[in-house]
């Protein structure tokens, strides 16, 4: 009996020490940091032409930590997020929708950050979702003075990612919102526009993988129709006629314009819908670095040191890409409440 009872003990203790090992590690305790601090890429800026931001980045976050800094390129949203969720990378920068996905994962994954609108504040802090049609072929999607997406059944649609916020979830969401009311799409929802065919609200469903190739896929005509934000393509085109990100307005693909566009110069495309969404963040697995750590990064970051960065918030009249934030934008402290809108759409 007495032996029953040591091992019972003896069991018991474990448990109790196993339990405070782990509430230490989700309740602010010492978390054990690794010596290299790894920043997880999109792959709309893990490509050659966000080598020199990534780098300034990178300094930025040496520069907190005085820790060894490597990047993580993706080609794929679901590796940015797994990443980040499992604490693989510490950091990452992503769309809405990959933090919401990476915090149903991992609870301790959360937004530091993300830029300004040109107030300096999250009031006007929202980039936006497109749904673009090549130039040439609007007419199909005029109604009355304005523009319309009525003929979009039946289209060869491209999106990013189903894991994109602007270049998927967003714009399903308006598409459902605007057909729902319709008997026959009354039932539509979010799968339904993940595959084409001839029964199937689109007839080919295509993805670019980033913002960049689902441009692509319009311009050389593989599909009709596009979903890409601005912020990712910014760098590549510019305004020909009508106010930016408004329905109508016409961009064309610049002369000089880098890979992927390189041969597609020249190349105009038209706004049909435009929807604002908020900010992306830059998120960290706080179970993978100190509060201290991330206190010191997020103060960094939303200096005015780094919001005077030309390589970071790029001055309106410079050539250089950035990560097309524009000066007096600035980066400015998030908490997950901002981002519940775009939760809430896929309830």
């Amino acid at each position: 009996m007495k032996r029953i009872s040591f091992l019972s003990v003896l069991v018991l203790l474990l448990a109790i020490i196993a339990m405070g090992c782990s509430s230490s590690s989700t309740t602010g305790g010492k978390v054990k940091e690794a010596d290299t601090v790894t920043i997880a890429w999109l792959p709309n800026n893990s490509g050659d032409d966000f080598k020199e931001v990534r780098a300034e980045v990178g300094k930025i976050i040496e520069k907190a930590t005085g820790k060894k800094v490597e990047d993580r390129l993706t080609t794929d949203y679901a590796i940015l997020i797994e990443a980040i969720a499992s604490g693989n990378a510490q950091i990452a920068y992503c769309g809405a929708q990959q933090y919401i996905m990476a915090h149903d994962k991992n609870a301790q994954v959360i937004p530091m950050v993300t830029y300004s609108g040109d107030s300096g504040t999250l009031k006007d802090a929202m980039y936006y979702s497109r749904i673009l049609v090549k130039k040439g072929n609007e007419e199909q999607y005029k109604s009355g003075s304005g523009y319309a997406i009525d003929n979009l059944p039946g289209k060869k649609m491209s999106f990013v990612s189903n894991s994109s916020t602007s270049g998927f979830k967003v714009p399903s969401a308006a598409i459902i919102s605007y057909f729902s009311k319709q008997d026959k799409w009354k039932s539509l929802k979010d799968e339904d526009l993940l595959e084409g065919g001839s029964d199937k609200f689109f007839s080919q469903v295509l993805f670019g993988g980033s913002h960049q190739l689902s441009l692509v896929n319009l311009l050389s005509d593989k599909a009709d129709v596009a979903a890409v934000d601005d912020i990712d393509v910014v760098n590549y085109v510019e305004l020909s006629e009508g106010q930016d990100n408004a329905k109508g307005a016409v961009y064309t693909v610049k002369k000089d314009a880098a890979a992927p566009f390189d041969k597609l110069g020249g190349a105009q495309f038209v706004v049909i819908e435009s929807i604002p969404v908020m900010n992306a963040p830059i998120i960290v697995n706080s179970g993978a670095l100190e509060r201290e750590t991330i206190d010191k990064i997020t103060a960094l970051l939303t200096s005015d040191e780094v919001a005077n960065n030309p390589l970071i918030f790029v001055p309106k009249d410079s050539k250089n890409k950035g990560l097309g934030f524009k000066q007096p934008q600035r980066f400015v402290k998030v908490d997950d409440a901002w981002y519940q809108p775009i939760r809430d759409l896929s309830k």
